[in-house]
């Protein structure tokens, strides 16, 4: 439950950047469309997803709802059918939100202060005390001299990551979850050190009663309640301080999330782990097993990029490379053991109309339609034909562009389009498919084409000598090889002259040798380079016995 992810540069606020509609849900559904507009950030909590916090364009923050334990921050203990503003909170630019069940409410801000507000019997305020906070105070105990960047909640314990890469935790203890080494609950925030003494934690995450951290190295630790497997270490027994994930030793994860009692872990590669309570399918095993052990869950070989969880559910989401979502675990009131693929353009989405309570996994950040950075305005305009000055035809098809942009993203349409005031260009050496991608890589910065076409785009970024479009290719058609299809990406690679993906392309058959000499695509190779490859495969060593 956060803002944005800053996990190794990997992850951007609000689900990759999706424009979000709060209207999913209901309890937004009586604000006018006018205020609709205005909302930049907001998150939904509750035992019933009956209490709501929001941002402005304006930097205001408002709340409405229930207000259980005052966890709306308004100062009194009365619900609100309409928002009513929280002015403590208001230009405090807040970058990361998190709540617990009693509730308690947490943020960050910019300024890497932390303030906390609501259901206070634990001391999960952090302010000494298990008074309720019926207003927002700034937690300062051992944080004064910090930045905090992110703050994960569990029912009733919070912990906080700093910039230095530490982590602070406080409030209930009964199973360890604050990592103190005992089980004695913590009123103020406390640093979290044993196993994690000198190293830099880069992503938390928080289950009902327990706590996990992400290291810049790729490893993962967990402490707290373990009676379902939800810390991954091979046993049900609750710990008093992160334990290292011994497991995954050799896997970089870079991103976690925690659902009630089960965990969700992202790797470098894009693959997702899963380990603890499966009774609703929450793993995605394919059964309702629980797992002491992290587990692979199958993805169809599709690469995620986001895991999505929160502790007051079952429910678990990952959203794909291309943009597509899956869901599986307790989806109103169905057990769902296997990933779903659903038509949701973000993660977000599947809490709102799937989740028990219906609440939002982390704090959203939403883009409304009236306001679009330089970035997507660009974007919006590619290929449409209402204000554009030049088409190019290809394949007997249109693609409408702007001349100036052009000149000033290429040195090539800066050459042609200074010698010609035509407003029309018909090209013969690319495919429609590959000149399209192109012309939109442009316009966006990024390339959305499978490896194989990719291949294609090589080919003209070579012709028109762009080194960094040469270089996305690479990169994608790297993501995307396989035992069938190594052998043609390496004659791409040699052909083009790309010598890091021709490496990259090479090695990946030696090690997969048995297989890629089994394809077609080996039985078909050019001559001369299926000689090239025989004699250098052999300096590898790949032929001794």
């Amino acid at each position: 439950m956060f803002l944005e992810y800053n996990v190794q540069g990997m992850y951007n606020k609000c689900s990759s950047g999706c424009m979000l509609d709060v209207g999913k849900w209901p309890v937004f559904a009586l604000l006018p469309p006018e205020e609709l507009r205005l909302i930049r950030q907001a998150c939904v909590f509750g035992s019933a997803a009956n209490e709501a916090l929001y941002v402005t364009v304006n930097d205001e923050v408002f709340a409405l709802g229930t207000n259980c334990s005052g966890c709306l921050g308004l100062g009194d203990l009365q619900s609100t059918i309409e928002p009513r503003r929280i002015d403590v909170l208001c230009g405090k630019k807040i970058v990361s939100l998190s709540y617990g069940t009693g509730p308690h409410v947490v943020i960050a801000t910019a300024d890497g202060e932390v303030f906390a507000w609501g259901h206070n019997g634990y001391s999960q305020l952090g302010n000494g005390t298990t008074n309720h906070g019926l207003t927002p105070a700034l937690v300062s105990t051992n944080l004064l001299s910090k930045r905090v960047t992110e703050v994960a909640c569990g029912s009733h314990h919070t912990i906080a990551l700093t910039t230095d890469g530490e982590v602070y935790a406080w409030g209930y203890n009964n199973s360890g979850q604050v990592g103190s080494g005992s089980t004695a609950n913590q009123p103020t925030p406390r640093r979290v050190s044993s196993c994690l003494q000198n190293k830099v934690v880069v992503n938390i995450a928080c289950g009902q009663l327990c706590s996990m951290a992400v290291l810049d190295n790729g490893e993962i630790y967990g402490w707290g309640y373990n009676c379902n497997g939800q810390l991954g270490l091979g046993n049900n027994g609750n710990q008093q301080t992160p334990c290292r994930i011994a497991a995954l030793q050799g896997v970089n994860i870079i991103q976690v999330a925690c659902g009630y009692a089960h965990t969700l872990a992202l790797t470098d590669e894009g693959l997702i782990y899963a380990w603890g309570a499966n009774s609703y399918g929450q793993l995605g095993t394919g059964n309702k097993s629980n797992q002491a052990l992290p587990t692979q869950i199958n993805t169809d070989k599709e690469r995620m990029v986001e895991v999505a969880a929160c502790h007051t559910s079952h429910t678990s989401a990952a959203k794909t490379q291309s943009g597509q979502v899956l869901m599986w675990g307790q989806c109103r009131g169905q057990a769902v053991a296997s990933p779903h693929l659903t038509h949701f353009s973000t993660t977000d989405d599947v809490f709102a109309c799937f989740a028990t309570p219906a609440v939002t996994w982390h704090l959203l950040s939403v883009d409304s339609d009236d306001y679009l950075t330089v970035a997507q305005s660009l974007k919006k305009e590619f290929d449409s034909p209402e204000i554009s000055d030049l088409k190019f035809l290809v394949d007997g098809k249109c693609i409408h562009v702007h001349k100036a942009l052009l000149k000033i993203r290429c040195e090539h349409f800066r050459a042609l389009l200074n010698e010609t005031d035509e407003d029309a260009i018909e090209i013969h050496q690319f495919s429609y498919l590959v000149y399209r991608a192109f012309l939109e890589y442009l316009y966006t910065d990024t390339i959305n084409l499978p490896p194989e076409d990719a291949i294609g785009l090589l080919d003209l970024a070579t012709f028109y000598r762009e080194t960094r479009l040469k270089r996305l290719c690479q990169e994608t058609i790297k993501r995307g090889i396989s035992e069938e299809n190594a052998i043609t990406l390496l004659s791409a690679a040699v052909k083009y002259e790309a010598r890091d993906l021709e490496e990259f392309c090479f090695k990946f058959c030696i090690n997969h040798l048995t297989a890629v000499t089994q394809t077609q695509a080996f039985a078909d190779m050019d001559h001369d380079l299926l000689k090239n490859f025989i004699s250098k495969a052999s300096r590898y060593g790949a032929f001794k016995n």
